[in-house]
């Protein structure tokens, strides 16, 4: 198969998918529509990028996925991710700068989630390494340990992962990471017509895979649960072992809103986010408070967490905007977590006009230049966290 097949073979592909999203199993309605569309395109960049421009474990480098342009998986808002092939047998080295991140997560896995062989086999921290903002990374992939900080590669290892954490939410220089294989390998070879139609093929298997998975998920999810209630506290297997998740999944009128009591979760890291049905993108991370984290959510005097979601801003220091969507996925997400016991967490839908009377007198409250200048904090943090 010549080069220009394989990609009318790969375009042909991606067209006949577009047409499986007006399934039943996708969401419904004009938006919807073209939301499932643009969420199809930014599977087609990301995965492209990944199969086809990071395919060499032997010449590596990070790909940044879910950020504020290609996002899968319902993706954490305070975080951002990157992966670079690796394989058993040869030694690697991250290199980098924390600047204003403060902490990271990496993790040796063998797949993706939504891939028929997934799992996180080796992690590592960077509380682990006592590290912190401004500080330097140094750490050794596969073979024989070294000294200083050394992960091993476990047999069916194929990448090494980095969650990136800001709690703050500041305009400053994110953290930076680079990836060298140690071993002498010499300059890449061009690229075979053979090698460009399996990585275009594997390309499109992602995108697929990853649509229906996470489609399937949130489905699946949903129908477990009722709704406008957060479930039980959930830990995903062959995850890592450091996260939890509850989820409620809201079904509301347009003068409708949902008020949240919840726990302080015993964790370090600790945080409520809002997503999209379908896609499991967030909703509008820059232009809206859909996301806050124990360091940008106020506890009540009695020591109890209260929000709102709701499609209108009422005045709660702790609001959650809902975009005027009727429908959508409200995360919690505690990681390493000091104990096995889930924060117990009540939802109470009310009318919107009726948001005051449901929370107590001391509620904290905001103004609307308040509010705006929170919105603005956010945007200069995205900006500053997702340049290129």
């Amino acid at each position: 198969m010549s080069g220009t097949e394989s990609l009318r073979r790969f375009t042909d592909r991606v067209v006949e998918l577009a047409a499986e999203l007006a399934g039943p199993e996708f969401p419904s309605g004009d938006q919807a529509d073209a939301e499932q569309l643009e969420h199809l395109i930014d599977q087609v960049v990301a995965w492209l990028g990944w199969e086809v421009f990071h395919a060499d474990p032997a010449r590596p480098a990070f790909h940044r996925h879910n950020d504020l342009l290609t996002q899968w998986g319902g993706p954490n808002a305070d975080n951002v991710y990157r992966h670079a092939r690796v394989e058993p047998g040869r030694r690697y080295r991250i290199t980098g700068h924390m600047h204003s991140c403060s902490q990271f997560l990496l993790a040796v896995r063998k797949g993706f989630m939504h891939n028929e062989v997934w799992g996180t086999v080796e992690t590592l921290s960077a509380s682990d390494l006592g590290l912190g903002p401004d500080d330097r990374v140094d750490i050794t992939l596969g073979g024989p340990p070294v000294d200083g900080a050394h992960v091993p590669l476990p047999d069916g290892a194929v990448m090494v992962s980095i969650r990136e954490y800001y709690d703050d939410w500041l305009p400053a220089e994110p953290a930076t990471f680079v990836i060298e294989c140690l071993d002498d390998v010499g300059p890449a070879p061009a690229v075979t017509e053979v090698e460009l139609a399996e990585r275009l093929d594997r390309a499109f298997g992602q995108v697929s895979d990853s649509l229906w998975y996470w489609t399937r998920y949130l489905n699946d999810q949903r129908a477990q649960r009722t709704v406008n209630r957060f479930g039980e506290g959930i830990q995903v297997a062959k995850g890592l072992a450091q996260a939890r998740y509850s989820f409620l999944f809201w079904d509301l009128a347009p003068d409708e809103a949902i008020v949240v009591e919840c726990d302080v979760p015993d964790a370090p890291y600790w945080g409520f986010q809002l997503y999209r049905m379908g896609t499991f993108e967030l909703v509008d991370p820059v232009g809206r408070c859909t996301s806050r984290n124990h360091r940008q959510t106020q506890v009540s005097a009695d020591g109890r967490l209260r929000l709102v979601l709701a499609p209108v801003d009422v005045g709660a220091a702790n609001w959650l905007d809902t975009a005027g969507r009727p429908e959508g996925l409200c995360t919690l997400r505690w990681f390493w977590p000091r104990t096995d016991a889930s924060p117990e967490t009540d939802a109470t839908v009310v009318k919107i006009d009726a948001v005051a009377e449901a929370l107590p007198g001391d509620t904290p409250m905001v103004t609307a230049d308040q509010r705006a200048a929170e919105l603005a904090a956010r945007r200069a943090h995205l900006a500053w966290r997702f340049r290129t």
